[in-house]
C-alpha cells in the first residue's frame, strides 16, 4: 500500500497532524513507541480515572478532546512501534511486536517530542535519582508516587507542577530546591510585557506558587553545589544556600532543568540545526509550515523547539496543511484559510516563552559541570576528561567520542550530547554552533539481530530504494 504520510510520534503534534491529514483525505500511518497515543504530556489520558484527572489538572484533561478527534480520524495507527532508522527517501524502519518492518511514504513528519535536560551533578547516577518527568509518568500510569522522602531540585515550570501534583497525591515532599540564578529575574522582567498578552500560563504559575507556599514545604532558591550522597542508593541531598551548607535526608531525588528537543531522528537525517541561546539546545531548522531542510521531511511539536502542548497541536495542524498543499490535495487559499486560527493560537502560546526561558534559564554549571561530574553515563566519562580532550585539540563531539568513547554507548549521546557541546564550546572559546553535535547512526536504539534478519518489507519498491541513512 502506498502512503502519503508517515507521522512519527503520537503526542499533541502528531495526533493533530494525523487527524488533520486524515480529514483532508491523505493516507496516513502513525508510528508511536508507546502502547497508547497521547505522548508524554497526555499519557494515558484516554483511560485515566477521576483521581488521576483531578491530580493532573485541567490541562491534562484537555488532551482528551484531541485524542478523541485523533481516534475518529481515518488513519492507520501502529502503537508499540520503535522507529530505529529513517532513510532520506522516506523509508522508515521500525521494530514492532518483536519484528522489524519497513514502510515508505511520500512525506514524513517527525513529531518525536522533547526530553529532559540532563542534570550532571555528583551522585546523579545513584539509584533513587530520577528526572522529575519520571515521577509524573508514574502519576499518569497509576497513579503511583515514589516511596519515601522526596527532594525536588532544579528549575523550570515542570518542577513546580510536579511538586504540586506530588503533594496532592500525598507524597512526602521534604524540600524544593530551585537553582535558577538570581539574575534571571531581571532578564525575565524585560520579557514580561509580551507575556502579559497571553496571561493564562502566568496565572497558572501564580496558583502553583500559592499552593506550594500554603503547603509549607521547605523552599530554597538560588541553590548551588548540588550533590546526591549515598552508598548503594540516595540517602541525602546536599547543596549550598545563601553561603550555608544544607543537608536534607532523601530517599528519592527528582532533578529537572527544563526540556529540550529530542535530537536523534533529526540528526539521523542530517537535517540542518541551529543552536538556540534562549533554550540552550539544538533546534532543527523549519519554516512556518514545518518543512525541514530536507525535501519531504517535516517537523512539528517540541521536537523542533520547546513551545508547549497547545503550540504543538498548532504546529502539527499547520504541518499537515502544508503537506496536503505540497501533495496537491488543497490549494493555497484553502491552506491559508484553515491555517489562520492555528497561526493565531501559535502566536498566543509563544508569547510567554521568552519570559519563561529567561526566568527559568538553567545555571551555568548545568552545561559546564565540575571536572569530577559524570557526563556520559553509558561510558562513564567525566567533564574533566572532555576538557582534557579539548586541550588535546579535539574540535568537536565526534573527535571527542573517538578518543574518549564519550557518546559511544547505547543512547548514542542522546543524554550527554548537549552537555558535551557546551563543555567543548567553553573550553575552546567557540560557539556551540561551531562546535557541532554528535553524528547519529542507525539503529538509534538497540534492536535484536534476529528481528533484523527476519525484517518484513512492505513493498518491493522499498527493498530496491537503496537510500538508507549512513
Amino acid at each position: 500500500m502506498k502512503h502519503d504520510l508517515i507521522v512519527i510520534g503520537a503526542g499533541p503534534a502528531g495526533m493533530a497532524a494525523a487527524a488533520t491529514a486524515g480529514e483532508l483525505g491523505l493516507k496516513v500511518v502513525v508510528l508511536d513507541e508507546q502502547a497508547r497515543a497521547g505522548g508524554q504530556i497526555y499519557r494515558n489520558v484516554g483511560i485515566a480515572g477521576p483521581r488521576v484527572r483531578t491530580l493532573l489538572g485541567s490541562d491534562y484533561e484537555a488532551g482528551g478532546a484531541l485524542l478523541k478527534r485523533f481516534e475518529q480520524a481515518a488513519v492507520d495507527v501502529r502503537n508499540g512501534a520503535l522507529v530505529w532508522d529513517i532513510a532520506r527517501d522516506g523509508t522508515v524502519s521500525m521494530l514492532r511486536a518483536g519484528r522489524a518492518e519497513q514502510l515508505r511514504a511520500d512525506h514524513v513528519l517527525l513529531a518525536s517530542g522533547a526530553m529532559e535536560r540532563p542534570s550532571p551533578i555528583p551522585g546523579w547516577t545513584l539509584p533513587g535519582v530520577m528526572n522529575a518527568g519520571a515521577a509524573q509518568i508514574a502519576l499518569k500510569s497509576g497513579p503511583s508516587i515514589p516511596d519515601g522522602k522526596i527532594v525536588l531540585a532544579g528549575t523550570g515550570p515542570l518542577l513546580l507542577l510536579v511538586a504540586c501534583q506530588l503533594l496532592a497525591a500525598g507524597a512526602q515532599l521534604k524540600a524544593l530546591v530551585e537553582t535558577a540564578p538570581r539574575e534571571n529575574r531581571l532578564a525575565a522582567l524585560r520579557a514580561l510585557p509580551a507575556a502579559l498578552r497571553a496571561p493564562k500560563p502566568l496565572l497558572k504559575g501564580l496558583r502553583m506558587l500559592a499552593t506550594l507556599r500554603r503547603a509549607g514545604v521547605p523552599w530554597y532558591k538560588h541553590a548551588t553545589e548540588l550533590a546526591v550522597v549515598g552508598d548503594e542508593r540516595a540517602r541525602e541531598f546536599r547543596f549550598l544556600h545563601e553561603d550555608r551548607h544544607v543537608v536534607v535526608p532523601a530517599d528519592v531525588v527528582l532533578l529537572h532543568h527544563g526540556v529540550i528537543p529530542n535530537p536523534q531522528l533529526t540528526r539521523l537525517l542530517r537535517l540542518e540545526h541551529r543552536w538556540s541561546d534562549a533554550q540552550l539546545a539544538w533546534q532543527p531548522v523549519r519554516d512556518a509550515w514545518g518543512a525541514s531542510s530536507l525535501d519531504r521531511v517535516w517537523l512539528a511539536g517540541d521536537g523542533a523547539g520547546i513551545d508547549g502542548a497547545r503550540a504543538a497541536e498548532a504546529t502539527g495542524t499547520l504541518a499537515a496543511l502544508g503537506i496536503a498543499h505540497a501533495l496537491g490535495r488543497i490549494d493555497q487559499g484553502t491552506r491559508d484559510a484553515r491555517a489562520n486560527p492555528w497561526q493565531r493560537q501559535l502566536l498566543r502560546e509563544r508569547a510567554v516563552r521568552p519570559f519563561l526561558e529567561a526566568l527559568y534559564r538553567p545555571p551555568h554549571w548545568v552545561g559546564s559541570p565540575a571536572d569530577d561530574a559524570l557526563v556520559c553515563r553509558c561510558e562513564e566519562v567525566t567533564a574533566g576528561r572532555i576538557r582534557e580532550m579539548a586541550r588535546m585539540g579535539c574540535a568537536g563531539p565526534n573527535q571527542t567520542k573517538f578518543f574518549s568513547r564519550c557518546g559511544m554507548g547505547p543512547c548514542q549521546g542522546r543524554l550527554c550530547g548537549t552537555t558535551v557541546t557546551q563543555i567543548l564550546a567553553e573550553a575552546r572559546d567557540e560557539s556551540p554552533q561551531r562546535i557541532g553535535a554528535y553524528r547519529v547512526r542507525a539503529p538509534i536504539k538497540p534492536i535484536p539481530l534476529d528481528a533484523l534478519a527476519g525484517m518484513h518489507v512492505e513493498s518491493q519498491e522499498v527493498l530496491n530504494s537503496g537510500d538508507f541513512s549512513e
